[in-house]
């Protein structure tokens, strides 16, 4: 038990940098991590030699994680068993010298031994003991619930270890940003990132897909906490297996649920919709592009990248404002919704290096082998465009119109098939765990001499002390002559 404890301490030491250093794989933050190395660049490469931003996934960390369930394992089940039989035992027999005990009363009585032990064996039962009868001995045991509280205990506690880490072992964790209109299926190549587990089956994941119809985002516009956001919904449709497509709406906190593999809606953003044409006059793009919210107004920072433009391939770098507005601070927004909507663009022409096989982000250009477009006055070609509105290149080498806004929504989807088992258990433990605290077990035992000498003795196992008025109610059922009662029972004998 000492080692399952010092176990237990480690895991919950080990857990410490999880929580004070950012973490790969988290939905609410997915760019902690580089943005640590951006500031921190002589000190983020050794904490990762050591796995400190991959903490839960980390084999010291699992390392210790096993050892405290091959420990508790080695602790509980022969502790349980032992539990079991006492659970299972029948009163224990009174000690040959009841004086000891925490209530002692002794007398002797002119009743026939007989109807006395029929007398105290009717009263302790009737006061909630588990009663057992041997000659002339009454033996009596309440509080035995606590014993299985302690048993619950003690087998909730492994089972949720175990649910912890089926979690771990056959789970896993994936991300996926969409547009309004688009879709996703769950299969490995449909993930922007996907985190399996050790066990993980990627090639038999749940089949289901959805469509992201709509999503729908409401600020505060009042004095008062202006742009705070009050809701988030996500309109869906959802086809499962077998089943016709269904409308499910997704909230926060409220995931769409298939066969425990949830998508939860973890953040939103903004999607410019741009038709591009190239020098030749050509549609060579048009459709929503994701910008990557910069701060709580939405001000959002992306690309525009056209591979397909002739004679030379076009890309667009810039901020999308949704309220926006431009002044002496420059152009920024001043409300998270899309009331006033600004595409803030420069332009660049050249090779955008996406031929090459090397992966590049869809929110970042690669500039190497491009040149900025520069205005009649040399100056770096920049424009605000409202919805409607059209930039055209000097030299015409294209044009870029901002037809429009859509939204985009951020799921994180996770299958956990420990959570549940983790869950039973946690309640099953503190229910045990309430039970071996708040119940009282005691013992209460009369005997009766040969001579006519009849003891009353009770104990505590608990360091709780007895119940007031239980051992006076034997005594009055037994005639016993001259006992007083205590109000606040102490350990105490009397001789009447």
């Amino acid at each position: 038990m000492r080692t399952a404890v010092v176990l237990l301490a480690l895991v919950a030491a080990a857990a410490i940098p999880g929580s004070l250093l950012p973490q790969r794989n988290v939905a609410s933050d997915p760019s902690a991590v580089a943005s640590f190395y951006a500031e921190n660049p002589g000190l983020a490469p050794w904490l990762d030699r050591f796995q400190l931003f991959d903490v839960y996934a980390s084999a010291w960390f699992a390392s210790i994680y096993l050892l405290l369930l091959v420990s508790m394992v080695g602790c509980v089940l022969p502790r349980s068993a032992r539990l079991w039989r006492s659970v299972r035992s029948a009163p224990p027999a009174a000690p040959r010298h009841l004086g000891r005990m925490d209530r002692y009363v002794a007398w002797t009585s002119d009743v026939p031994s007989d109807e006395v032990v029929a007398r105290a064996e009717a009263t302790v039962r009737g006061l909630g003991y588990r009663v057992e009868v041997a000659g002339t001995e009454v033996r009596g045991e309440r509080g035995y619930l606590r014993e299985v509280g302690n048993l619950m205990f003690h087998l909730s506690l492994l089972v949720l270890l175990v649910g912890v880490g089926a979690g771990r072992l056959f789970g896993f964790e994936g991300r996926v940003a969409l547009v309004e209109g688009a879709s996703f299926t769950n299969l490995r190549s449909q993930y922007d990132a996907f985190t399996p587990s050790v066990w993980t089956d990627v090639d038999g994941l749940e089949p289901f897909s959805f469509t992201l119809d709509d999503f729908d985002a409401t600020f505060e516009s009042g004095s008062v906490d202006a742009g705070a956001p009050r809701s988030f919904l996500a309109d869906l449709t959802v086809t499962r297996e077998g089943s016709d497509p269904e409308t499910v709406q997704v909230r926060p906190n409220d995931p769409l649920d298939v066969n425990e593999t949830k998508a939860f809606l973890t953040g939103h953003g903004y999607a410019p919709k741009v038709t591009v044409t190239d020098g030749e006059g050509n549609v060579a793009y048009s459709g929503p592009v994701m910008f990557l919210p910069l701060d709580q107004t939405y001000t959002s920072e992306g690309v525009v990248k056209v591979p397909d433009a002739v004679p030379t391939q076009l890309g667009f770098e810039g901020l999308f404002l949704p309220t926006g507005v431009i002044d002496d601070l420059g152009p920024r927004s001043v409300f998270p919704d899309d009331l006033n909507p600004l595409l803030v663009l420069t332009a660049f022409t050249g090779d955008l290096q996406m031929d090459d096989g090397a992966a590049q982000s869809v929110f970042t250009l690669d500039k190497g082998g491009m040149k900025q477009a520069r205005g009649a006055d040399g100056e770096p070609f920049k424009r605000a465009l409202a919805v409607g509105e059209t930039m055209r290149l000097p030299g015409g080498e294209g044009t870029l119109r901002f037809d429009g806004v859509a939204r985009f929504a951020n799921f994180q989807i996770a299958y956990d098939p420990g959570k549940e088992i983790s869950l039973v258990a946690g309640v099953l433990l503190l229910v045990g765990l309430t039970a071996s605290l708040a119940i009282r077990r005691r013992h209460l035992w009369v005997r009766v001499g040969p001579t006519g000498e009849v003891e009353v003795a009770a104990r505590s196992v608990t360091r709780r002390p007895l119940p007031a008025g239980e051992v006076d109610r034997l005594l009055t059922a037994l005639d016993a002559p001259r006992h007083t009662s205590s109000p606040t029972p102490t350990p105490e004998k009397e001789t009447l």
